[in-house]
């Protein structure tokens, strides 16, 4: 049975719900030039889910930026954006790497020492984005375009499932996803268990866990077209942190 004590340090625990929003994290004219782009583009096709292409559960014109020259300064200005809110999202939430993780480093004596929540706070941005580049990678950038009115994702989902034989999206730790555009009404993203819809405001970044905890849809925009670029953050695989081990 838990004392008194213990107790009342779970209880001073304030309640998260881990969906964290940066406001502007890319600038209007940026966000305004890839809309641009993305309507000028004969490059989008039907937006795909986990299984297919299903419009009923989806309906978009999707452009993935995965080895796409063309379009590699948008992925870049893009995964700046978000680095620096990922960033963020750690120092505030630090056991989404130390909890999965265990993470160690030398302590100066031949040793290793278990790094805690302290640890990640007290270090400075080049410290704590080594230990991200070598525990984390980026997923495909992908380019979505939801018509006023039809367009939208409105099925409940997660980001997190087994479809893949590689895995891959079992790797996805995070979901991100930047607003392209405003000046319309719903076209919330919505996350179920929460009560929580995140409105969308050109430039803002939202990022979130990706488990079924975090159960989520995209509701139609009304008013005029929606625009959003998305991603997740994915841990690195196995045999990239811990070799043969």
């Amino acid at each position: 049975m838990a004392t008194d004590g213990e107790i009342a340090g779970k209880d001073s625990i304030e309640a998260q719900d881990f969906i964290e929003v940066v406001p502007g994290a890319l600038d209007a004219a940026s966000c305004a030039a890839i809309v641009e782009r993305m309507r000028a583009s004969d490059q989008l096709q039907p937006g795909r889910i986990g299984g297919g292409v299903f419009p009923e559960l989806k309906r978009s014109r999707d452009l993935s930026l995965s080895g796409r020259s063309d379009w590699a300064d948008v992925d870049q200005a893009l995964n700046v954006a978000v680095y620096g809110g990922v960033l963020a999202y750690l120092r505030r939430y630090p056991q989404a790497l130390i909890a999965p993780l265990m993470l160690q480093q030398p302590d100066g004596a031949g040793g290793l020492r278990r790094l805690g929540a302290e640890d990640l706070a007290r270090m400075d941005d080049e410290a704590l984005g080594d230990l991200v580049r070598t525990c984390l990678r980026p997923g495909a950038t992908n380019l979505q375009w939801y018509r006023d009115g039809e367009g939208g994702y409105p099925y409940w989902h997660c980001e997190l499932y087994p479809r893949d034989a590689q895995s891959e999206t079992l790797h996805r730790h995070l979901l991100w996803t930047i607003y392209l555009n405003d000046g319309f009404d719903a076209g919330e993203t919505e996350f179920l268990f929460q009560r929580r819809k995140i409105a969308p405001r050109t430039g803002d970044l939202l990022i979130a866990p990706t488990a079924f905890t975090h159960t989520h849809r995209g509701n139609r925009p009304k008013g005029a077209d929606k625009f959003i670029a998305t991603s997740w953050i994915l841990f690195q695989r196995a045999e990239q942190l811990y070799g043969g081990a």
